[in-house]
């Protein structure tokens, strides 16, 4: 794999704004459940940078879980459609306020079927809570209570999001120039 500058079209959200907005999110969460117990949610693997930023923006009682979910092929740009929960809950959610920690919504399929599985499990609340919405895509309508940012339809990636399973690390959101991706393949 090449430096990720060989990639990256634009920066699309920088580090200072990415956290300006988490801080925003994080006050509104504490203002939202003032008074509560919370219990979120990070789907994995892409929403671990933002939940660790978010966590320490919110200045009410947290307990965090973690969901492995996996809709995307190696490489993938576009999900598979196929859902499947390749690493389940060790904590029961029945009469807890919970708050699902995404990355990213693209198409809503694989956070709708989440929200499904979950809403079985009684929770006494459950709301989303994305870092982007790539609301162009949406195959699938999704409650998101809190949202980052909504983007346009771009292959991005940065602070948690993968190119090919790197760049999460990175500390801002950038765009991949498809055409220098692509002739790499």
């Amino acid at each position: 794999m090449q430096h990720y500058s060989d990639y990256l079209d634009e920066v699309l959200i920088s580090s200072e704004t990415l956290q300006a907005r988490i801080a925003e999110l994080g006050a509104e969460i504490s203002r939202d459940y003032a008074g509560k117990q919370l219990l979120m949610i990070c789907i994995l693997r892409g929403g671990v940078m933002f939940l660790t930023d978010l966590i320490r923006q919110v200045n009410v009682p947290v307990a965090i879980e973690f969901m492995a979910v996996a809709s995307y092929g190696s490489g993938a740009r576009k999900s598979s459609g196929e859902v499947r929960i390749t690493l389940d809950l060790n904590t029961s959610i029945t009469g807890r306020d919970v708050i699902i920690v995404e990355d990213i919504i693209d198409s809503g399929r694989t956070l709708s079927s989440v929200i499904e599985l979950l809403s079985t499990r009684n929770p006494a609340s459950l709301t989303v809570c994305t870092l982007l919405d790539k609301y162009s895509r949406r195959e699938v309508p999704v409650p998101i209570r809190y949202c980052g940012f909504k983007i346009e339809d771009k292959f991005v990636f940065g602070y948690g999001l993968d190119m090919d399973e790197y760049y999460r690390n990175l500390p801002f959101i950038g765009t991949v120039d498809l055409n220098r991706y692509d002739s790499q393949l």
